[in-house]
C-alpha cells in the first residue's frame, strides 16, 4: 500500500518526459551509454578533439520523420535546439516581432502561449470542436499564423481526425497563412491507424513540424528540432544562423549514432508496448476506483490522460484539498488564456514514470480525499 509521504513523490501525474522507473530507462541507458563512449572514449567527460558532425542529426531525423510521420523534409531543413521554447522564439524573429496575431487553440499550451506574448505577438485563443480546432473560428480570427497540437491536443488530449486535417489544409491553401504543428509526443498512438502529420499533407510550404526527444527519449538531452519550409528556411539562414547552437553537441552526435544503428526505433518499439499497457492500465484504474465521478477526456495517444471530476469545487480547490494530502496533481486550468465560468475542474494524470501499482494505489488515496467534493454524472 502507498503510504501519503511516499506517494508525494510518484504522484505527479503529468510526466515531464520518459524518465521515470518501470518503463526501460534501465535499458535504455547501456545502450545510450555505449553510443556516447563511441563519440567521445571518454565520456561523460567532454573530450576536445571528438567533435561532433554538424549535418548527421538532422540527416537522421529527416529519415525518421519520413518513415514514422510521412513529414517530408530534407536535412537541409531542420532546425535544431534546447527545446520548443527556443524554437518558438527563433520562429517569432523569422515572422518579425511587430504585433501580429497568432492564433492558439484554447485550452493549448500555456508554455508556448507564454513565448509568443513576451515576444509581442497578439494571442487569438480559438475554440476546440469535439474533432480538434474550430477552423471557422479560425477563418474568422483573421490570423496570418496558426500553433496546433493535432496529433495529441494539449491538454485536450483529442487526435484531429484525418478529414479535418484536409479542411485545415484546404484553408491554409487559399489563406496563405503559416500554421505550426507541434508533435511533441507523435510517437504514441495506441488506438487506430497512425494519422499523416499536416506538414506531410501540405502541398503549399506553409506548414511547420516540431518535434522533440524529451518525450520519447530523455528529458535531461535537451533536444528538440524544427522543420522549415523552403521559404522560411532561407530567412532563418539569413537572419538565424550566426547564433549559437544551443543544444549540446556530444549529446547530438550521439543521437545521431543512437538513430544509425537502429537502437532509436528499437527503443520506440518498446516504449510503445509499455506504455499502451499502462495507459489501459490507468484508464481501467480510473474506472475501477472513481467511475461515474469523472469523464475520461483523450484515451488514444499521448503519455496522460486528461480526466473531468464532476464537483461543485473548483480546480484550484481540489487541487489544494489534494495537496493537504500529500498529493501534486495538475490541473488544466492554466491551459486555458480566457477560463470559462461553470466548468468542471480538469485534470491530466500523467503514467509514464509510474508503476501499474503506484497507479492503483495514488488513485485510490487522490478518490478517498476528493471523495466528499465529487458526486456522479447525472
Amino acid at each position: 500500500m502507498c503510504n501519503r509521504r511516499s506517494y508525494s513523490k510518484t504522484s505527479q501525474w503529468r510526466t515531464k518526459g520518459a524518465a521515470g522507473k518501470n518503463h526501460g530507462r534501465v535499458g535504455l541507458g547501456i545502450a545510450w551509454y555505449q553510443t556516447a563512449s563511441q563519440v567521445n572514449p571518454g565520456w561523460p567527460f567532454p573530450c576536445a578533439r571528438s567533435l561532433p558532425k554538424r549535418r548527421r542529426l538532422r540527416a537522421e531525423i529527416a529519415r525518421y520523420l519520413r518513415q514514422a510521420r510521412g513529414v517530408a523534409c530534407t536535412p537541409d531543413e531542420i532546425v535544431i535546439a534546447a527545446g520548443t521554447q527556443l524554437l518558438i522564439q527563433q520562429l517569432c524573429c523569422l515572422f518579425g516581432l511587430d504585433g501580429r496575431a497568432v492564433a492558439i487553440e484554447e485550452p493549448g499550451y500555456n508554455g508556448v502561449r507564454i513565448v509568443f506574448q513576451h515576444l509581442g505577438f497578439a494571442v487569438t485563443p480559438i475554440p476546440l470542436e469535439e474533432d480538434g480546432i474550430d477552423v471557422e473560428a479560425l477563418e474568422a480570427s483573421g490570423a496570418r499564423l496558426v500553433y496546433i497540437t493535432p496529433s495529441h491536443q494539449e491538454p485536450s488530449g483529442m487526435v484531429m481526425p484525418y478529414a479535418k486535417r484536409i479542411r485545415l489544409l484546404q484553408w491554409v491553401a487559399r489563406t496563405g497563412v503559416y500554421i505550426v504543428e507541434d508533435d511533441y509526443d507523435g510517437e504514441f498512438r495506441y488506438r487506430g491507424k497512425p494519422i499523416p502529420s499536416l506538414q506531410g499533407l501540405d502541398t503549399e510550404g506553409r506548414g511547420v513540424y516540431l518535434g522533440t526527444f524529451s518525450k520519447s527519449l530523455l528529458p535531461s538531452i535537451r533536444i528538440s528540432y524544427m522543420v522549415l519550409p523552403p521559404a522560411l528556411m532561407d530567412v532563418w539562414r539569413e537572419r538565424m544562423s550566426p547564433y549559437d547552437q544551443s543544444a549540446s553537441r556530444i549529446h547530438q552526435e550521439t543521437l545521431a549514432l543512437f538513430m544509425k544503428s537502429g537502437e532509436w526505433e528499437r527503443h520506440i518499439r518498446k516504449m510503445r508496448t509499455v506504455y499502451r499497457k499502462k495507459h489501459q492500465a490507468m484508464l481501467n484504474a480510473l474506472h475501477a476506483v472513481m467511475g461515474g465521478h469523472i469523464r475520461i477526456m483523450g484515451q488514444d495517444a499521448g503519455l496522460s490522460v486528461t480526466v473531468e471530476v464532476y464537483s461543485d469545487k473548483t480546480a484550484e480547490e481540489l487541487t489544494a484539498a489534494a495537496a493537504s494530502a500529500g498529493i501534486r496533481v495538475y490541473p488544466t486550468a492554466p491551459k486555458w488564456f480566457r477560463p470559462p465560468q461553470n466548468r468542471l475542474p480538469a485534470f491530466q494524470f500523467g503514467f509514464g514514470g509510474l508503476s501499474v501499482e503506484e497507479m492503483d494505489a495514488g488513485l485510490r488515496l487522490l478518490y478517498e480525499v476528493w471523495k466528499p467534493y465529487m458526486h456522479s454524472c447525472i
